[in-house]
């Protein structure tokens, strides 16, 4: 007779099976008892753009705060970028006036600078307006 060798080998192997089934009804669980809640937060206010071209009559506005910035349509510019401004809109609105609102704590010479520089973009005296505010 021949003796056989063998190992013992156990056939058993875990059943994975309900394993996962209950991994999947606990996702299931969670996914339906979450709350989904929008967080509250600031909401920003962002300026809507002006969409399409603006009325050839429409001025060339700058103003000057009282701490000698010069703003066009809100924007802080350098005084320096005003004439490339101003002739860039005369050329794309040709009847638009140059407006120069200035407030009384201004410098003047920033308003005779910014003066000087839309006649010298080509700009007749009588279509620039000064305003001190």
């Amino acid at each position: 007779m021949r003796y056989k060798t063998s190992l013992n080998h156990c056939g058993a192997s875990p059943d994975m099976t309900p394993t996962l089934d209950i991994v999947f009804i606990m996702l299931i669980f969670f996914i339906v008892t979450s709350s989904f809640i929008k967080e509250s937060g600031i909401t920003p206010n962002i300026p809507k753009t002006q969409t399409g071209p603006k009325a050839p009559t429409t001025p060339i506005a700058f103003r000057i705060s009282a701490d000698n910035n010069i703003f066009y349509e809100g924007r802080l510019v350098d005084p320096w970028m005003t004439e490339a401004i101003i002739k860039e809109e005369s050329t794309a609105r040709p009847e638009a006036p140059v407006v120069i609102a200035a407030n009384e704590n201004s410098h003047t010479g920033l308003l005779v600078r910014l003066h000087d520089q839309a006649s010298k973009a080509g700009m007749a005296n009588d279509r620039i307006a000064v305003q001190v505010e």
